[in-house]
């Protein structure tokens, strides 16, 4: 009975368990926290890609329908009423904004709300943030419009 070994009694962590434990949390977290800290770059970036989406498809939409309609023209100026609205066409697209008063134009076509929009000549554009802005170019006759922009939107 002399070479017995006393059974330990132990309740508990130990204090270097302890740190080693928040010491491997902190390493983590420290990996972990830059990759989810900030989404509005993201959010932004989301955001434009689907006013560009929309864009794109109310353009596509239109011009579909002005090819449907004997009274549109694919060269000049025109107009197309889809859904009771009458949207001004350049060149068998969307303008970029409506000549007419009650018409409308791409950004009323593709119901782009929410963001900051302007219009400059032939050009439309949606701005979310300074970094992260849709534009859209007028078709060119014989060519379809263009939808591109800043996306950098950090």
């Amino acid at each position: 009975m002399m070479n017995m070994i006393p059974a330990r009694n132990q309740k508990g962590f130990t204090l270097i368990e302890l740190v080693m434990v928040i010491v491997i949390l902190g390493i983590l977290a420290a990996f972990a926290l830059p990759r989810f800290a900030d989404f509005g770059g993201d959010a932004r970036s989301a955001s434009r890609d689907g006013i560009s989406g929309a864009i794109r498809s109310a353009s596509s939409i239109a011009h579909a329908a002005c090819l449907a309609s004997s009274s549109c023209s694919n060269s000049g100026a025109s107009t197309v009423t889809i859904e009771g609205a009458t949207v001004d066409m350049v060149n068998g697209y969307p303008a970029a904004h409506p000549a007419t008063t009650g018409n409308i134009g791409i950004g009323g076509m593709a119901q782009v709300d929410g963001v900051d929009v302007s219009n400059s000549g032939t050009t439309f554009t949606a701005t979310i943030a300074s970094d992260c802005t849709v534009t859209y170019a007028e078709a060119a006759s014989g060519a379809s419009p263009t939808v591109g922009g800043d996306d950098t939107c950090s």
